[in-house]
Formats: C-alpha cells, sequence, structure tokens
C-alpha cells in the first residue's frame, strides 16, 4: 500500500516522533482491491496534535483547520491531497446526538478502533513501518465482505443517527453485506435518523444514489436503497416515496407495487437523473390515498418533490429540474398524443430534452424489468428526427429571423416578443417554414 500513497505523506510519516496510521475508506479498499482515485486521506496517531501541526507545517503542509477538543487537523499538502488527522480517543454520544458528548485521549488504539462504525473502517495502516494493524478482526471482514458493528449495533447506531445512511452507502459503494445484528441494530434506532441535520441526510443520500461510480456496479444504488427500505430508515426521510410500499398497480404494465417500482427505476437510471427516478412517481401515493386512482399523479407529483428536496436543502437547480421531469415524465406514455402536439412537447421540454428521455426509458424498464427500448421514447426520437430534417427550430435561436430583423421592419418594440413566438410556433408546427426570406414577408404581414 506504501507506494500507492502520496510522497509528503510518507515523508510526514518519517520526521514524526510517534507513528502515524491511515485508518477508514482508504485501508479498506485497498484490501479489498479497489482503491479509488484521490481517495479520502483519514490519518490519525495517539501523538499530540500540535506536535503534528508543527511537523506538518515544517514539511510544507498548510493547516486548514484545528479543533482541540477533537484532536483534529485537516490539511492538504502541495500536490493539493488533502488529510484529516485525529488523536486516538475514546467517544461517549448522547443517544441520538452526532457529535461526541464526551471526549477522552488515549494511547490505545483498540480504544480509538471502537469508537469507529464497522470493524471494516477499524483497520490501520501504519505508513512509517508499511504494516497493518486490526483490532477488530476487520480484515477479515473485509475479506468476506461483510459489514459488522465495532460494538453492539444497538450501541453503535444509538449513539449516531448518521451511520443509519453510511451503512446503506458503505454497503453500495462497497458492495459488503450487513450481518443480522447490524441490521437488527438499525432497524430498532431507525427514529434517529429524524436527529440528523437535513444537509448531512441529503449528503449520504446523494452519494448513495451515485455509489456505482464507486463500485463500480451498475445496482449499487439499488441496493443501498433496499437496505434504507429494510431498516424502515428510508420510511422516516421520504415518508411520501414509502407510502406507496404494498401499493399494487395494474398487473397488465407493472409487476412491482408503487415504492418497489421507484426503487427499480433508480436501478435502470443513469447518474444524471437519479433523484428524479427515485421520485417520479412520489405522487401516486398522494392520488391514490385522496381519489382511489394514481390519474394526475405526475401533475401532483411536481410540487411533492420539489417540498422534499426543499426539505433536504437540496440545491435549487436540481430541485427544480427534478420537480420538472416529474410533472413531464408521463407525457405521451400511451402514444396516442398527436404528432402536433408532440412536436410542440419536444421544443418545451426541448433543455431537458435527453433527461427527460432517459428518465421515460427508466420508467418503462422499472415496470418489468424490459430493457426493450421504451414506445413513447422511440415515438418521440421520431418526430424529433423529422423535425430536425426540416429544419424545425428547437428554440427561438434556431428561428431564422431575431429581433433585429423585426425592428428593421418597423415592429413596435413591444409587439416584437408576440410576432416572434407566432412565427416559432408556426416554424414547429411545418419545419420547412423556417427560411428567412418567408418569414420577412410573414413578419411584415403580422406587423402591418
Amino acid at each position: 500500500m506504501r507506494e500507492l500513497l502520496p510522497l509528503p505523506l510518507i515523508d510526514l510519516a518519517a520526521a514524526l516522533p510517534f507513528p502515524l496510521y491511515l485508518v477508514g475508506g482508504s485501508v479498506r479498499d485497498f484490501l479489498r482491491g479497489a482503491l479509488q482515485e484521490n481517495p479520502d486521506y483519514d490519518i490519525c496517531s495517539y501523538g499530540d496534535e500540535e506536535v503534528f501541526m508543527q511537523t506538518a507545517r515544517a514539511m510544507g503542509f498548510t493547516v486548514k483547520s484545528v479543533f482541540r477538543a477533537t484532536g483534529t487537523v485537516k490539511l492538504a499538502d502541495e500536490r493539493k491531497n488533502e488529510y484529516e488527522f485525529t488523536r486516538f480517543r475514546s467517544d461517549k454520544y448522547v443517544r441520538g446526538m452526532h457529535r461526541p458528548s464526551e471526549v477522552c485521549f488515549t494511547n490505545d488504539i483498540a480504544l480509538d478502533a471502537v469508537r469507529r462504525d464497522f470493524c471494516a473502517n477499524a483497520v490501520y495502516y501504519d505508513v512509517k513501518n508499511a504494516r497493518f494493524v486490526d483490532p477488530l478482526g476487520g480484515m477479515y471482514d473485509i475479506e468476506r465482505k461483510i459489514l459488522r458493528t465495532v460494538a453492539p449495533a444497538k450501541k453503535v447506531f444509538g449513539e449516531d443517527g448518521l451511520r443509519l445512511l453510511r451503512l446503506a452507502r458503505i454497503a453500495a459503494q462497497t458492495g459488503f453485506s450487513p450481518d443480522e445484528e447490524c441490521l437488527a441494530g438499525a432497524r430498532e434506532n431507525a427514529a434517529l435518523i429524524c436527529d440528523v441535520v437535513p444537509e448531512r441526510v441529503y449528503a449520504e443520500l446523494n452519494a448513495l444514489l451515485h455509489a456505482d461510480e464507486k463500485a463500480r456496479d451498475s445496482s449499487a444504488p439499488y441496493r443501498g436503497l433496499c437496505i434504507l427500505r429494510d431498516t424502515k430508515v428510508l420510511h422516516r426521510i421520504l415518508p411520501e416515496l414509502t407510502a406507496g410500499e404494498g401499493m399494487a398497480q395494474r398487473s397488465d404494465f407493472h409487476a412491482h407495487d408503487v415504492l418497489e417500482h421507484s426503487l427499480r427505476c433508480v436501478l435502470y437510471a443513469p447518474p444524471c437523473i437519479r433523484w428524479a427516478a427515485l421520485l417520479h412517481d412520489v405522487g401516486k401515493p398522494f392520488c391514490f390515498l385522496r381519489d382511489g386512482n394514481f390519474y394526475k399523479h405526475a401533475e401532483e407529483g411536481e410540487p411533492i418533490a420539489r417540498a422534499i428536496l426543499a426539505r433536504l436543502k437540496a440545491p435549487s437547480r436540481l430541485k427544480e429540474e427534478t420537480a420538472a421531469l416529474v410533472r413531464l415524465h408521463m407525457r405521451d406514455h400511451m402514444q396516442n398524443m398527436r404528432v402536433s402536439k408532440v412536436r410542440r412537447e419536444l421544443v418545451a421540454a426541448y433543455p431537458l430534452l435527453d433527461k427527460l428521455f432517459a428518465l421515460k426509458q427508466a420508467d418503462y424498464s422499472a415496470c418489468k424489468d424490459d430493457l426493450s427500448p421504451a414506445p413513447a421514447v422511440v415515438k418521440w426520437k421520431t418526430v424529433l428526427a423529422e423535425m430536425k430534417a426540416e429544419g424545425a427550430p428547437l428554440t427561438l435561436k434556431d428561428l431564422a429571423i431575431n429581433g433585429n430583423d423585426l425592428h428593421a421592419l418597423g415592429t413596435p418594440p413591444e409587439n416584437t416578443g408576440t410576432v416572434l413566438e407566432r412565427l416559432f410556433a408556426e416554424c414547429v408546427a411545418d419545419g420547412t417554414l423556417n427560411e428567412r426570406k418567408r418569414l420577412l414577408r410573414r413578419a411584415r404581414a403580422l406587423t402591418e
């Protein structure tokens, strides 16, 4: 492992008067043969953080922040690698609180190990002496691909609700399976997820939804979501979604209930639309409980999806884009929309078109695990190709004339937008009309 580490870290370990250890995900991923590019370098020792800082600065490191209460130092080397150093310690928690209520520094690596979450994350690598230290048998767990808590699972999850999400995210990213005690402890403490701030919940969920980027396994996000469902954590953070659990759908279209269909939509979705895939049918439980059917669930789902992402403090752009895709995903689902209407829909959705096609395809595949092309997507792509072949404008910029041309014709400024929109609509309906001379004549007639 030593030869894969940044040279500044190796030099720092050699200069310190005490051993320096790597711990956590970078060690775990190396041992499972999947060390990531630019991993998180969590380093630790029994040594004093003040001595560590002085040595690091002398070696050219930049200290970014210091938290003396927990013996934590964040720093970076000249090559822009970032590190987080912590002193060996033993923590005490108030049930459910993410921050320890009491910190006791120690020289005992075994005590430091049992303050962590999973044994697979509690394997240490002595950088100077190039050896592994394994106080809790984590190397065996990594070999068997299991997640086992460092102490009784009820205690581990009871100390920190964020670990409920870390369990699902790490399992998804690594392909490891939680043991039965681990799952039982998570179920018993599932309500503690409500004590975690929304930003942390969003960050962990977002990482889970992109877990395949580390796992190199397209099913990784689905597996993580299933753990959240089975431990009932998902029911606390996304109750609008889990209300669809056990809610049957038409068997001629669907093989799964509403919740399972939503999770499978994530399975079939590309990374850029994972949130939209997860929430695309969030309006179904609302509509069914209100009306006894799923009619207009896409339109009802739009504000629900927006409210969920606002509650999680998700980025505004993601929130609005996801809500729009939820609203649009059922357009022409039964392929009975007239071509003229499809042309207008394509133009209206044009900025999101690729993502909408991907969502409609994932939705179709999730119905009965059918990977064949979604008929509605095939139809819309065919119409889109016809429009492009005709030269039909897909945006106002594609129109053969613009506002300056209308100004030259003497069109009043207050009418320019209306005239352009009229010409645009005509050319969307028939792309052969998008010809400069013809549009100038048409504009002049509309202006007179």
